[in-house]
């Protein structure tokens, strides 16, 4: 906001007399560019509704020169209805997001908080409850220049059945503070984090089976965890066209540690499951705590 201060003008010299017109053009011209290079973008978009959920972007707070932006899709979601994570567990689709229409975009890199898992009479899936924001970095082609950032999702939402739903949103997305802040930075926060395996004291080995034609390796997962604090696995294979079980709890570990199990199924045609080796990637949420680790199954 400008405050101006005003007074009473009695007279006036020559010398006060209004600059010629091109002068005045061009010191607005001068305003004009300033105001443009400092001006806000806008903290989110709309909301774009669909029967049982709703979807909207939102801006957090972005340096100028930074890079990438932090944005965040953040989707409502009809109470006792979820959506999903990028691999869905035992039924459901992942979103798939279009940035495609946005203006002065180079890149749109969605990130995945730590999901939730739901279980439920037809089995076990992965994914989100109630509300979830999506981080985003956004990486523009000028920095210089606001992104004109829209969004197209498909997603589904499931209660007993599961719907599709899709929704649109559009966002003027640029350095400066924003109201949504605290939740884009809560957003990231939840992302596991990329620790190597050694570090995490993560191993994963064939238990049995795989030596007969058509039979299936169980596999075993060790990690350490401190007692009495909740631990909960996921594991995704080399491609999306992997789904292999969700690992449940195993009996044996020693004190300070986890064992997890599953069978080394639901891979792709052409897969055999008894050669590797397999590159698996493991989201360990222990407490408040998540992590991403990435192992070789021989």
């Amino acid at each position: 906001m400008i405050s101006v201060a005003s007074q009473d003008v009695t007279g006036y010299e020559p010398d006060m007399m209004m600059p010629p017109r091109p002068l005045r053009l061009a010191a607005l011209a001068a305003v004009t560019i300033v105001t443009a290079a400092t001006a806000h973008a806008e903290d989110a978009s709309p909301w774009s509704n669909d029967a049982r959920s709703s979807i909207r972007l939102i801006a957090g707070s972005n340096v100028s020169g930074d890079a990438p932006l932090r944005a965040g899709i953040e989707m409502k979601l009809t109470a006792g209805w979820h959506t999903y994570w990028r691999y869905p567990g035992d039924s459901g689709v992942p979103p798939r997001f279009d940035f495609s229409g946005s203006g002065n975009l180079k890149s749109a890199k969605v990130l995945y908080p730590a999901p939730q898992l739901h279980s439920d009479e037809t089995g076990q899936t992965i994914g989100y409850e109630n509300s979830v924001v999506f981080p985003v970095e956004v990486t523009p082609k000028d920095a210089g220049k606001p992104v004109d950032l829209k969004l197209k999702i498909d997603y589904a939402v499931c209660e007993k059945l599961c719907v599709p739903a899709e929704g649109s949103a559009r966002l003027a997305l640029a350095p400066g503070t924003s109201g949504e802040d605290a939740a884009v930075k809560a957003a990231f926060a939840r992302v596991p984090q990329r620790v190597d395996a050694a570090k995490a004291g993560l191993t994963v080995t064939r238990a049995s089976g795989g030596a007969k034609a058509g039979e299936k390796p169980l596999v075993m997962v060790d990690l350490p965890a401190p007692a009495n604090t909740p631990v909960t696995l996921f594991v995704e294979g080399p491609t999306p066209d992997w789904a292999l079980p969700i690992p449940k709890p195993a009996q044996g570990a020693p004190a300070g540690r986890r064992h997890f199990s599953f069978v080394l199924d639901g891979l792709p045609p052409g897969a055999d499951p008894s050669k590797g080796p397999f590159v698996l990637t493991f989201t360990v949420e222990e407490g408040q705590r998540v992590y991403e680790v990435t192992a070789h199954l021989d």
